[in-house]
């Protein structure tokens, strides 16, 4: 199966929704009820006007398969190395186990490389086990503890 890959527009927002609604723990957090919530769409704009973020989309058949987000984030650490942030990944359900996932990451990574991103972070939750397996068969290593605090 082959995938093309774009920038989201505010019409995709519906579909963005419903893949990040799809898993356990989408579920809890996310509310893919038509009319949107207006954060999505405050989100979006900000993502939008930000040139550092991208929120990208995976097309098949003319269909929103999957998304991610994309942030580059400037460092001193590393000799002013720049490095790739990846969120927010997500494909269809249904469509898991085709390697589409496995293009969607690796078009991502070589938006970083193409922009001087020295490396490439994501995180993610410690329950989605069977994502952890994904990453490391791509090559990622677990190198670091994530931590978080809710506000």
């Amino acid at each position: 199966m082959s995938v093309t890959f774009r920038d989201a527009t505010a019409a995709d927002l519906p579909a963005i929704v419903a893949l990040l609604a799809e898993d356990t723990l989408g579920e809890k957090r996310e509310d893919p009820a038509l009319p949107l919530d207006p954060g999505y769409e405050a989100a979006f704009a900000a993502i939008q006007s930000d040139p550092g973020q991208r929120l990208l989309v995976a097309i098949l058949d003319d269909q929103v398969i999957g998304t991610m987000q994309l942030s580059t984030i400037p460092g001193i650490a590393f000799k002013g190395a720049w490095r790739g942030q990846i969120e927010a990944v997500r494909i269809a359900g249904d469509l898991r186990g085709r390697g589409l996932g496995e293009q969607l990451i690796e078009y991502g990574v070589e938006q970083f490389r193409q922009g001087g991103c020295k490396f490439v972070q994501l995180t993610s939750d410690k329950s989605r086990t069977s994502a952890h397996r994904f990453y490391e068969r791509l090559g990622w290593t677990r190198s670091h503890d994530g931590f978080k605090l809710t506000l």
